[in-house]
């Protein structure tokens, strides 16, 4: 089972273990997912902050890739 995380804060220090983040954009948010060895984190974004996340990410941890599911 995904284990969902609520803050932004706490999904940074989960992306720093993780092998992959993946992102799926819906209507009216998106989920960003990332996979660790033992679990799959995910928080709900909206759609107008997804950006300046994805960018921060790409930033703070450049070796782990970020792929967008359709």
């Amino acid at each position: 089972m995904p284990v969902e995380v609520k803050n932004k804060e706490d999904f940074m220090n989960v992306a720093s273990r993780a092998i992959e983040i993946r992102v799926k954009r819906g209507r009216e948010y998106a989920k960003v997912k990332a996979r660790t060895k033992k679990y799959l984190y995910t928080l709900k974004v909206a759609l107008n902050e997804l950006e300046s996340l994805v960018n921060e990410l790409r930033k703070a941890y450049p070796d782990v890739p970020i792929n967008e599911i359709p």
